[in-house]
This record gives structure tokens, C-alpha cells and sequence, in this order.
């Protein structure tokens, strides 16, 4: 069975899969007032429909053995951790057959928004520590029932994430 490790979330190793930013610990340029600090735009995304906001409550497997993916064909995906890190695997968009074994298993610090592009393997996060992961799926409106391919995976293509 292939081993994945849990990295780093670094812009360099996860700019193939999408952008990231710290909503609970933002850096950069601010605009100020007496009670207030604003960091306007650090993630944008246009979507030509409405937005749904979706709770995702994931509970902590006793493996984190992964058997299936799914993909978007057109839909970035947006997640936000809640209550807890979470590890987020992806693999690279291509044309509908899944490459496990180019996929990556990420550590998300708990706050960060992570903007998946168009195509790319994943499935839904996972608990870093809690028993239960909650968190902010964004996506249009009843994407999982019009734009999600759900792929299981056979034996030799599974994997486990290890940290």
C-alpha cells in the first residue's frame, strides 16, 4: 500500500493545487482604523451562480486510508478549517483518470481558507486532531450534484496518509 506523508502547507509545494491564506493569523498590508484592521482580497473567486456554504463534519478514521477521489471539472473549491488543523490531500488535474501517485497529503493550520483549482483530486479533509473535523465547504449551488466526479479507486491506486 502507498505510504503518502503529511507535509508542510508551503505556496511553493501547493501552488499546483490551488492558493491559500490565514484568516485567523492574516499578514500584509492592512487598511487601519481605530478598531480595526482590514485585509481585503487575499482570495477571490468568481463563480457564475450562487454560493452555497456548506458545513463538512469529518470524523477522525482509525486509518486514513484513502479508496476514493473526486474531482470539479469547472468549480474551484474552497475549504476552511473550523475547529481543528486538517489534512487535506490533492492530486493534479488529468483529464478524469486520477494519479495517486502524484498526490499530496497537506497539514492546513486551522483558520486557513484553501482555494483548490478546477480538476484537482481530493476528497473531503481530514481530522488533524480532534475526533471530528468541522469545517466550510464553498462552492456553487448543488455543485455535488452537477459539476462532482466520484472515482473509486482500485486496490494497487489506494493509499494511506501517515504524519
Amino acid at each position: 500500500m502507498r505510504i503518502i506523508k503529511v507535509q508542510p502547507l508551503t505556496h511553493d509545494i501547493f501552488s499546483p493545487f490551488g492558493d491559500f491564506y490565514s484568516m485567523t493569523n492574516p499578514e500584509g498590508y492592512a487598511l487601519q482604523g481605530d478598531l480595526h484592521r482590514f485585509f481585503p482580497d487575499r482570495i477571490a473567486e468568481t463563480y457564475t451562480t450562487r454560493v452555497g456554504f456548506s458545513p463538512i463534519m469529518v470524523k477522525k478514521p482509525a486509518e486514513m486510508k484513502i479508496t476514493q477521489l473526486e474531482y470539479h471539472t469547472t468549480t474551484p473549491e474552497i475549504i476552511i478549517p473550523l475547529n481543528d488543523d486538517m489534512i487535506l490531500h490533492v492530486g493534479p488535474a488529468s483529464a478524469g483518470v486520477p494519479k495517486p501517485d502524484l498526490t499530496k497529503a497537506f497539514f492546513v493550520p486551522k483558520g486557513t481558507m484553501i482555494k483548490m483549482k478546477s480538476a484537482i483530486w481530493h476528497l473531503c479533509p481530514l481530522p488533524a486532531k480532534e475526533n471530528e473535523l468541522q469545517a466550510m465547504i464553498i462552492l456553487p449551488e448543488c455543485t455535488y450534484a452537477n459539476d462532482c466526479t466520484v472515482v473509486d479507486l482500485k486496490d494497487d491506486e489506494q493509499f494511506i496518509i501517515e504524519r
